[in-house]
């Protein structure tokens, strides 16, 4: 095996830790799998094959939200506030980042 070294912004650093420990892989194994993915022969997105199950999914879950806003205004407000921390919580979301 080879082995290589980069160096990274700590923010950058910070942030694929976080990836990383939010797949409950080593930040050495995350790295790689990262690395094997981008050097895909094929050329593919790295994140194409799992698009239609995030397109469905965001589907139902704007309908969900629809529905629960018009119903309970609070507890959408409060499931959108559960869902960004655990968004930030695996480094999916800039903690300055509000949406």
């Amino acid at each position: 095996m080879v082995r290589i070294s980069v160096r990274v912004e700590a923010a950058l650093y910070e942030r694929l830790h976080k990836r990383a420990s939010g797949a409950e892989l080593s930040f050495s194994a995350f790295i790689r799998s990262v690395l094997e993915q981008a050097a895909d022969p094929g050329g593919r997105y790295i994140y194409s094959s799992q698009d239609e199950i995030l397109a469905t999914c965001i589907q139902i879950l704007s309908i969900l939200a629809t529905s629960v806003g018009n119903r309970a205004p609070d507890t959408l407000a409060k499931g959108m506030e559960e869902a960004k921390n655990l968004l930030r919580q695996r480094g999916l979301l800039d903690p300055e980042q509000d949406i």
